[in-house]
């Protein structure tokens, strides 16, 4: 029964909490509309300028199907490649293609031809990107070329071999798709793990968590009354953002839905709970939400939201087994693109449980209720 009205209570002051109700609503909108786009890592309209040298009909092709990408921009043709190097120096291109004397020829005759593309390293991440895609659409307009002129035509006919690549789950190479499940792991990282944890500290900071603690509310009734309330609108904003999803981005989960609030409900609990022991180690509003920004930034980073896991260091890699968010965004990408099932996903589903059951236990004995 104290378990009732304490939550009855919970609910109150957020129902006349003038601006977190608003919050529930508008920040999962928000989010999903802006941040997919802002946090896109594809590279495009990438500025090149040309050196041309051969100064041929199949150079000019070659050009103009480089300009016609998505990826890249003409800014200008250059006579040499100081020039060129000089628009690089003031940041007026990203790269440089330059193409050789005798590059049409050489394609006629021997169906290869050398073709220097120089990239800005400075972002390595747009210079690798930028060369890798500039050297697929020579390769392609190479290919498209070598099949014209009839170079090399017999010989693939021979091998009778035709290579069709096929793309699962993402079949538009779109990078919003992969991005939009981690961003609502994220938001609800943010809000259910940073509100219980402001809520406790509020209460030490007006005085009236010394009313409880001289009641015969036991601990787990008192931190059972402070996380359900959350756990329910982590529920909501779960459900709001998946409908926001579908209405963006035509998102639907390809795998259960049911799936999907299992592993929300055990990630409440572990976000949850953590935000609650941090809060019974802390003394103000500020320490608390200072201590949960810093976990809240080491569980993004380590989380492969942003950047893949495999790419980490082998030490790093090893450090995101003990992030509850890398397996929670493992789970929702699985269930979103590939349509996974709870046997598919069980791994994920054991770790995080194991975490819950820890963080749990935590959260219950960091309080120290006092009579």
């Amino acid at each position: 029964m104290p378990t009732i009205y304490l939550l009855q209570k919970e609910f109150l002051q957020i129902r006349r909490n003038a601006f977190l109700p608003k919050i529930f609503v508008v920040l999962p909108v928000i989010m999903l509309l802006i941040v997919p786009y802002a946090a896109n890592q594809e590279v495009k309209n990438l500025k090149f300028c040309v050196v041309d040298n051969d100064r041929s009909t199949m150079s000019r092709r070659l050009i103009e199907k480089v300009d016609a990408s998505a990826y890249f921009a003409l800014v200008s043709v250059e006579g040499g490649y100081s020039s060129a190097l000089g628009c690089v120096e003031d940041g007026c291109a990203d790269i440089i293609l330059e193409i050789p004397r005798g590059f049409s020829s050489d394609v006629v005759r021997t169906g290869a031809a050398s073709v220097n593309v120089h990239a800005n390293a400075v972002n390595g991440v747009k210079g690798a990107l930028g060369q890798a895609y500039m050297l697929g659409i020579i390769s392609d307009f190479a290919s498209l070329q070598r099949e014209g002129h009839g170079v090399g035509v017999e010989r693939g006919a021979a091998r009778g071999v035709d290579v069709s690549p096929r793309f699962l789950f993402n079949e538009r190479l779109d990078y919003k798709v992969f991005m939009v499940p981690g961003i609502i792991a994220m938001l609800l990282t943010l809000l259910i793990g940073f509100l219980p944890a402001l809520n406790i500290v509020g209460e030490k900071e007006k005085g009236t968590i010394e009313q409880i603690n001289v009641t015969p509310v036991s601990r787990r009734d008192f931190i059972l009354s402070k996380l359900v309330p959350y756990w329910t609108i982590g529920l909501f904003m779960l459900l709001w953002s998946m409908l926001w999803a579908y209405i963006f981005y035509g998102m639907w989960p390809e795998g259960s839905v049911w799936a999907i609030v299992l592993f929300s409900l055990v990630f409440f609990l572990i976000v949850s709970s953590l935000g609650l022991m941090v809060s019974n180690c802390s003394s103000t509003m500020q320490q608390a939400a200072l201590l949960m920004f810093f976990f809240l930034i080491i569980f993004v980073l380590m989380s492969g939201l942003l950047t893949p896991i495999a790419s980490m260091p082998r030490w790093a890699q090893l450090l995101t087994y003990a992030n509850p968010l890398r397996y929670y965004i493992e789970a929702l990408r699985a269930l979103y693109l590939k349509g996974s099932t709870l046997a598919d996903l069980q791994p994920q589903l054991l770790s995080m449980t194991a975490y819950a059951a820890v963080s749990w236990a935590g959260a219950i004995l960091s309080y120290k209720k006092t009579n």
